[in-house]
């Protein structure tokens, strides 16, 4: 008999957390209500490149995208391939949403909601990169169950690269850190770990910008940042 129920996020089937902040701005909510409807991920059927952006092209997905700054950047730098952001705090879809306008970004689709859902809607092999950037740790060890680095999640990302695609996951959080690697080591045989050494996991690579979010934890919150990349086998 266990301390705690069995689970992670793809068997729990609820999302914990906040879904609101502050009341948003009038001009965060005017982009809710017209610019949101015109980019959102459909709510039903698969999710393919095709249907998103017309034709078929490299395949991005961020799950928790926070404030979309990381999205955003990843959209300018790679104009020609699509991002689909997943995030259920609706403040963090509306700063999104104003990225989105300001950088005219026309290969981003937002879903204000679970990123599993739509995550299970993407066809096997679909994915050039998935991007899971300082989730939340849920560092008690009874909610580590709610952790999206664990066994469920992990393979239905493993599921939806292509062989040779890219898994980033980030954080300032030293028990996520251990919890994720303890994860990841019951999947070599599906990802490779990108890293050659220590400075290959403590110094941000090339293309990973700086988030809002990453920036507060290691200047006001002094917390040392971990970056890990794994490749698709």
């Amino acid at each position: 008999m266990t301390a705690y129920k069995d689970g992670d996020p793809t068997t729990l089937n609820r999302l914990y957390g906040r879904s609101v902040g502050k009341p948003l701005r009038a001009a965060q909510q005017e982009l809710v209500d017209t610019l949101l409807p015109r980019i959102a991920v459909p709510e039903e059927g698969p999710v393919t490149a095709e249907r998103l952006f017309g034709d078929d092209r490299p395949l991005h997905f961020e799950i928790g995208f926070g404030g979309g700054e990381h999205l955003a950047y990843r959209a300018d730098l790679l104009p020609d391939h699509g991002f689909i952001g997943a995030e259920p705090f609706l403040n963090g879809v509306a700063q999104a949403l104003t990225h989105v306008r300001d950088g005219t970004l026309a290969n981003v689709r937002l879903h204000n909601g679970d990123a599993l859902q739509v995550l299970a809607r993407i066809p096997d092999g679909a994915l050039t990169m998935t991007y899971l950037l300082h989730p939340d740790p849920w560092p008690k060890a009874k909610h580590a169950k709610r952790r999206m680095m664990n066994d469920g999640p992990v393979q239905m990302i493993a599921d939806k690269l292509t062989p040779g695609g890219e898994f980033r996951f980030g954080t300032d959080h030293p028990v996520y850190v251990r919890h994720a690697l303890m994860v990841m080591r019951r999947f070599t045989h599906l990802f490779e770990w990108v890293a050659e050494g220590p400075d290959d996991f403590r110094n941000r690579p090339s293309g990973w910008c700086e988030t809002r979010y990453e920036h507060k934890a290691r200047t006001k919150m002094g917390h040392e940042v971990w970056y890990f990349r794994y490749r698709r086998k």
